[in-house]
Parts: C-alpha cells; sequence; structure tokens
C-alpha cells in the first residue's frame, strides 16, 4: 500500500462505490428501482477506468521489481505478489526459494536474521563467504544479495577441494567436501593428469587408465560401506562421471592418442581453473562455470548418444544458437539438456509448453533468461500454436542479434532489460505425435537440430547398477535389458505396455533402494525382486506365465525372495473387513503391487475395465496406511479425487479471463498448490479418475517425469513434494501418447481375475438381520446363485448380444442391486 499509493487511493474509492451499491441493494431488494439510476452506469464505467489504472500501476510496480531481481520473471504474477506481500518477516520468504534458484531451498537465519548458509532440497549445507544482511532492504535486494553470495560460496568450496584433493586419499576427500564440488572438483584434476599423461607418450596415458581403474574399485568399495544419505548420493553421481572418464581415457589408449589437440580429445566436457575462475571446454566452446548451486543429486549417464547431444549444444553456444533436441519419447532429450546444465553449473528453467501459451507470457520469460544469464528447456515446444510461434520467432531473433553484437542492455517488449551472454534457450520435440505443430522456418534457423535416439539400455543400466554398488553390473544388466527386450517380442502388445529408457530407470531405482536397504542380498534376488515390482503389476493375467518362464530363463535357479510388509499385510485384511470387501488372494496381490509401483514412482495409472476394483483397491490401501500411521514409517494418507473430463481444460489447469484479463486459477492446479504447500509428513495422493486422452494429460508430463513440476500458462510453476503421489483411474490408454505412457507406472486390474464369487460374498453380508439370522434362507439363497449364476452368465455371453461391451462383474453386481429392491 505504501509503495502504491495513488493506486491504493484509487483502490479504496471503488471499492467503497461498490459497498455503497451493495448496501443499497439489500436495503431494497427491488431490482429494476436500483438498474434504473442513471448514475449506476457512469459509476461502473469509471470504476472500470480506475480498476484498468490500479492494474497498469501494480503490473509496472512488478515490473519494476523483477527489473532489480531478474529470476522474479520466472514467477507468476501471483507468486511474487505473495513473496512482496510477506516481506515484514524476511524468513518468510523461505518456501519461495526452490521457485527462484535451482536447488537453494532454505537459508539459515541468525538470531539477528542475518543469513550465514544455505541449504539444499537434500540438506546439504554449505557456508556462505560473508554473513547477507536483509534488514530494512527490499526482498529484491537482498534477494540479489543471496543469489551473489551463493555464486562466491560455491566458488569458495568448489577452489578449496580442488586444492584439497592431494592433501588426503581420494576415498576421504570424496566424505569431506559438497558433492557438487566432488564432481567437478575430480573433473578438473582429470583433465590436468590427462594432459600430463599426453607429455609421456603413449606409455602414459595406459599407466593413467590403470591408475583409474584402480581409484573407481575404490570408489565403489566405499559405495558398499556404511554412509550417509548425502554421502551415498554424491558417490552414485561420481562413479557415473569416474566411469565415462575411464572410459575416455581407455579409448585414447586404445587409439594411441598422445596430442592435446586431438579430437577425441578436445570432443570431451574439459575442466579448467584459470586466473582464478572454472572454465568448461568442448570442441571450440570455451564456457564460463556458473556457479550455480545444485545441492546433492544424481547425474545422467554418459552415453555415445550424449557426447553427441553435448557437442551439438555445446556447438550451439558457440554459434549464438538455441539447441533443439527431438526424437521420440524416453530417449533423454530433456534430461540431456538438464544433465548439461548441471554440468556447466547453469540455472535451467523447464517449462511443459500448451497450446495455451502466448507471446506475452513467452516474452515474459525471454526477459528473465536474458536479464538472469539462466537457461530455459521448453519441452515439447510444438505444442504451442502456429500464430504464437511465429511471434516468438521474433523475439529470440532480438535477443540472440543483442547477445552475437555483446550488447549490455536492450529495450524488450516495452522494458529496458540486461542481456547477460551466457543465457541460453533450449527446446524439445516429439515429432509425428498428436497436437504437434511444424514450426515455422524462421524458428528453426535459430535451433540447431539434434536428433535423440533409443540409447544403449545396457550400458546405462551396467554403470547405475555400479554406482548403486553392484558388484556383477555387467551381466545383471544384461539379464535386465534381455527381460525387456523379450517381453516386447513375446508378450501381447497393449497400449499401456512401455519397455522404454523410464521403464528400464524404474527397474535400476527399485533394485537400488533395495541394495540400501539389504546389502547382504544376493545381487541377482535384488535385481530379480525389482523387475518382477516393476513390471507385474501392469501384465494381464494371460502374460504372466510367460513372463514368469523369461525370468526362469534368465535367472535359473534363483527363487523369489519373500517379501515381509510387516503389519501392512494384516491390515489390508482387516481394511477389506472395513469395507465389506474380501480379502480375495488376487486383489491383496494388486493392493501390494499398488504400494510397491508408489515406492518407485511418483505417477502411476490404475488401468482396466468397470468392476475391476480399481477404486477399492486405493481405497483399501489408504485406509490401511492411516490406520497404521506412527509404526513403521506409515504417516496418514489424504487423497483428493477429481474427474477430469466433467471440467474444460481451463477450468482444470487455469485460464485467462477475456473480459478482464486476470488469471483464473484450475481446479486442479490449486489442489496441487495447497497440497505442494503443506509442510506436515502426511502424503497427498491426487486421484484423477476418468478417460486419459491427448488433449489434457500432455500438460502433466513435466508433472510425471522427473521434473515433478506442473507448469500453467501464467507462467506459475509449482513443484511437487516427495510425498505427493499423482494417479490415475482409467478404463484403457487407447489415445494416450507414448509420452504419457512411458512416464507412469501402470497398475492393471482385471475382473476375471477377481471372478463373481467375492462379489456374492460381499452381497451376503449386506443381508438384513432375519436373513442373516435364519439359517435356512441365507442357505437357499446361497444354493440358488451356486446353480444357477454360471449357467445364467454363459447364456447371455452366447445367446444373447448387448449392444455395449457389459461385464460378468457388471451384471452380477446389477443382479444383487435388482434383488435388495
Amino acid at each position: 500500500m505504501k509503495q502504491l499509493p495513488a493506486e491504493n487511493k484509487k483502490f479504496k474509492a471503488v471499492d467503497a462505490k461498490w459497498r455503497s451499491v451493495l448496501k443499497r441493494c439489500k436495503e431494497d431488494p427491488n431490482v429494476l428501482g436500483i438498474c434504473q439510476d442513471p448514475q449506476l452506469k457512469e459509476d461502473f464505467l469509471e470504476c472500470n477506468e480506475d480498476l484498468d489504472i490500479v492494474q497498469k500501476g501494480l503490473k509496472d510496480y512488478l515490473e519494476s521489481k523483477r527489473a532489480v531481481f531478474a529470476r522474479f520473471y520466472f514467477l507468476s504474477n501471483d507468486d511474487l505478489l505473495l513473496i512482496l506481500s510477506q516481506t515484514k518477516d524476511v524468513q518468510n520468504v523461505r518456501p519461495h526459494l526452490r521457485k527462484v534458484f535451482e536447488n537453494l531451498a532454505d537459508v539459515h537465519f541468525n538470531p539477528d536474521n542475518t543469513i550465514s548458509a544455505m541449504f539444499s532440497s537434500e540438506r546439504e549445507r554449505i557456508e556462505f563467504v560473508h554473513e547477507v544482511d536483509p534488514k530494512d532492504r527490499g526482498v529484491e535486494f537482498w534477494m540479489g544479495d543471496v543469489e551473489d553470495m551463493m555464486v562466491m560460496s560455491v566458488k569458495n568450496v568448489l577452489l578449496k577441494s580442488i586444492e584439497n584433493y592431494s592433501d588426503a586419499p581420494r576415498t576421504e576427500w570424496i566424505k569431506s567436501h559438497p558433492g557438487q564440488c566432488v564432481l567437478n572438483g575430480s573433473q578438473v584434476h582429470w583433465t590436468t593428469e590427462v594432459e600430463e599423461a599426453f607429455k609421456k607418450g603413449k606409455d602414459g596415458i595406459k599407466e593413467y587408465f590403470q591408475k583409474l581403474e584402480s581409484q573407481l574399485l575404490d570408489t565403489v568399495t566405499l559405495v558398499r560401506a556404511k554412509l550417509t544419505k548425502l554421502q551415498s548420493v554424491a558417490l552414485g553421481a561420481l562413479i557415473v562421471i569416474d566411469v565415462h572418464a575411464k572410459d575416455v581415457v581407455e579409448n585414447l589408449a586404445d587409439l594411441g592418442i598422445t596430442d592435446v589437440h586431438s579430437f577425441e580429445w578436445i570432443s570431451q566436457l574439459r575442466y579448467y581453473w584459470e586466473n582464478d575462475d572454472c572454465r568448461v571446454r568442448m570442441a571450440q566452446t570455451d564456457f564460463p562455470y556458473g556457479y550455480e548451486y545444485l545441492g546433492n543429486t544424481l547425474r545422467l549417464v554418459i552415453t555415445p548418444l550424449t557426447d553427441k547431444c553435448y557437442i551439438t549444444l555445446m556447438g550451439a553456444l558457440k554459434l549464438n544458437m538455441g539447441g533443439a533436441p527431438a526424437g521420440p519419447a524416453g530417449t533423454g532429450k530433456t534430461e540431456s539438456t538438464k544433465d548439461l546444465a548441471k554440468a556447466l553449473a547453469k540455472q535451467c528453467v523447464v517449462f511443459n509448453c500448451s497450446d495455451g501459451m502466448d507471446y506475452l507470457m513467452l516474452g515474459k520469460f525471454f526477459k528473465g533468461l536474458a536479464s538472469a544469464g539462466a537457461w530455459c528447456c521448453f519441452d515439447e515446444f510444438n505444442r504451442i500454436n502456429i500464430e504464437v510461434l511465429s511471434v516468438i520467432a521474433q523475439q529470440l531473433l532480438v535477443i540472440f542479434d543483442a547477445k552475437a553484437e555483446g550488447v549490455d542492455e536492450i529495450t524488450f517488449e516495452g522494458s529496458r532489460i540486461q542481456v547477460k551472454p551466457t543465457f541460453s534457450v533450449f527446446i524439445t520435440m516429439n515429432p509425428g505425435y498428436a497436437g504437434r505443430t511444424e514450426l515455422p522456418d524462421n524458428l528453426k534457423a535459430l535451433f540447431r537440430p539434434m536428433a535423440m535416439m533409443v540409447p544403449d539400455y545396457a550400458l546405462i543400466g551396467q554403470i547405475m547398477l555400479y554406482s548403486f554398488g553392484f558388484k556383477d553390473a555387467k551381466v545383471l544388466a544384461e539379464k535386465m535389458v534381455s527381460t525387456f527386450r523379450l517381453s516386447s517380442e513375446q508378450l501381447s502388445s497393449q497400449c499401456h505396455y512401455d519397455y522404454g529408457m523410464r521403464a528400464v530407470r524404474s527397474v535400476i531405482n527399485a533394485a537400488g533402494r533395495l541394495k540400501r536397504e539389504d546389502q547382504e542380498m544376493e545381487e541377482d534376488k535384488l535385481l530379480l525382486r525389482a523387475l518382477r515390482d516393476v513390471n507385474v503389476p501392469k501384465f494381464l493375467k494371460d502374460d504372466l506365465p510367460l513372463f514368469e518362464n523369461i525370468i526362469k530363463d534368465l535367472f535359473p535357479g534363483v527363487a523369489n525372495p519373500e517379501i515381509d510388509y510387516g503389519d501392512l499385510f494384516g491390515q489390508l485384511h482387516a481394511s477389506c473387513e472395513h469395507f465389506n470387501l474380501q480379502p480375495e488372494e488376487a486383489f491383496i496381490s494388486k493392493i501390494i503391487q499398488l504400494y510397491d509401483t508408489i515406492l518407485v514412482r511418483h505417477g502411476l495409472m490404475l488401468v482396466g475395465p468397470t468392476q475391476g476394483g480399481k477404486t477399492s483397491n486405493y481405497k483399501t490401501l489408504q485406509h490401511s496406511i492411516t490406520t497404521l500411521e506412527g509404526s513403521n514409517g506409515f504417516t496418514k494418507v489424504n487423497t483428493h479425487i477429481l474427474n477430469p473430463k466433467s471440467i474444460t481444460m481451463g477450468q482444470l489447469y487455469g485460464e485467462v479471463d477475456m473480459q478482464t484479463t486476470e488469471w483464473i486459477d484450475g481446479v486442479l492446479a490449486k489442489i496441487i498448490e495447497n497440497c505442494a504447500s503443506d509442510e506436515s509428513p502426511e502424503k497427498h495422493w491426487i486421484m484423477l479418475d476418468g478417460p486419459v486422452d491427448a488433449l489434457w494429460i500432455e500438460s502433466m508430463n513435466t508433472v510425471l517425469d522427473d521434473n515433478k513440476k506442473l507448469c500453467l500458462n501464467s507462467g506459475q510453476i509449482i513443484p511437487l513434494t516427495e510425498r505427493m503421489t499423482m494417479m490415475f483411474e482409467v478404463e484403457d490408454l487407447e489415445v494416450a501418447s507414448p509420452a504419457t505412457v512411458s512416464r507412469c507406472g501402470m497398475v492393471y486390474m482385471e475382473p476375471v481375475a477377481l471372478g463373481t464369487a467375492c462379489l456374492y460374498e460381499s452381497w451376503y453380508n449386506t443381508f438384513p438381520p432375519p436373513f442373516q439370522l435364519s439359517d435356512k434362507l441365507s442357505k437357499k439363497i446361497r444354493k440358488y446363485v451356486e446353480d444357477y449364476n454360471g449357467q445364467v452368465m454363459a447364456f447371455v455371453g452366447k445367446e444373447l448380444h448387448s449392444l455395449i461391451a457389459v461385464m460378468e462383474n457388471n451384471l452380477t453386481t446389477s443382479f444383487c442391486k435388482i434383488l435388495d429392491c
């Protein structure tokens, strides 16, 4: 209010007039009497003009804040207003830090409210070089100071890690530095050591290769020791980097390369510490290290395809172009772009595009990219309407030209903005899918294309299993890939079956989680259980025996491990009784499969015809887990149920009101935002119960993949928490794109597997007391059901033709309801 006095005065005047009109309406509820007042229309038109002035003033005010702290451009107006409205107590800004920084999730406030350290979302702590004092300063100014201090502090700890590398054994050095510094500090020394080995000729390279092999074995041995969660993540990421470093040196040794300028060497990502700064080079590109705090996160396995992608995108940076990886779902387009940003320590904002985006919203994004020197990856870019794409081409041309000319400031979309030369724009595309547009030629010319194809699953599996501490990683990875290949060839073809990279990743992550829980179990048993946990839930009844035969052939003599679910198994039976359900073995096993899928996937689908028990499945599991709250790590589960096809796309995700140009929140967006803002340990299952089609589900691609973010057309990005699970209850996935299917875990439920006997048992339990007390009546009804049910169902199936396909379970339920009447 203090910062917008004129607008505040006008708004209060409008508010007073509105209240006055409403007061008159209450006193005299005669519509004609009120509406015939000639002054009323004049007052309302005047109020509208005043509100437009207020809106413009507010917009200019927010723009002034964004001009000071460029990362505010990546927030929607509502998010920014929320931050600005809470600045009386500086600590209120803490929940919003993840929205503007890559992985700076929290800061440490001293008793005098000065800021002395930062935390990642994994709770890794890095001390600031100097304290930041936000006292009596605008949030945009001290947030800028936090950004500067983040850069300074990351640079400081990275330099320390590089200097201390030789002072202690490498295994000790790894445990005593932050994860980001371990990875990049190690790469700085690797680059130096390789170039030193070149001077010793071919023998020098071979000797260094043997040294790297020894280092890698020491690191893998360390993974199997007792470690903290932070240390195990850092080691896993380091092993991925070390394996690639070893492979590069092995290739140099095999080819007899000894020239530091050879293409085989300069085509690698190389790190140098020069003139008190870290530089990253690849081929002709020399890029400054960004010092964005990335926390302690896993890294992408580097395959030959990843190398090609990196060299193409780094070349695009040199040529002052954007990068455009394109290819089918699950080939690593977005992940490769994000991982290159991690390698260069740059902030990379991933945004899922939709056909509702306009040039104004994207213009705001481009202002933020240029001013902050950040990267942005627009996922599914070719979903944007062709009219908007033409305008985007002009916008990008302006900022790319300014970057090429080395201009510090430009006027862009009515604002004076800074241009930092490290910014870049990347787009990913799924060609040939429903709802996709061909890019205009003037837009294509601004991006360097990169064709992404199916990666080497066996290599990725081997390195990732290695990073989780598996000894026989190569053999196990080959068995895993063979399982998926044979399943795709021998099992039936279903819309919800997926054997791509995301399915492989799910198995590896499940195996890694099991390995951490039980270091002593045989490795082939761990992988066997992971393969079963991830794949069995999605298979049809007829495909299960075929899958079991594939498993037996690949894992001969390996028995299925006994799994102890503790109190959960007993509680499931009690919950079945609570809901008057029958604890059939097929039903209980499907609930357990749902539970296992929730542990490895944050997005999953319950698929199958009606009356298969989909709703009863998740409700029984929810009731069981909530009842066990407080024991064995179980916490209360809240469900939020919505039919996505009962409302329009605008009502689902939110839309701009064409009359007032105001953003109206969508139902789903609000549910996700409320769940994400809940800081309690309670879990949230968001259940979308209705048909899945490409129109509405594609906007959730970044929610369902590793980004875990809902991107709205207002520019708002809502990150999901670890306690949230997205569930879909659908009959089939006939019209869903492969991009959606590959992102979700699947639990398939068939009415055939349940049978009709359990439905009758539950129906018997609903008999009124006279029936239940009379043994004679109860027995008669049971006998009639046993005698005639099978014959009647067979007759209906053979002799009668229904216009709509009806399952036996549906007929049984309808029969019971008619008898109840």
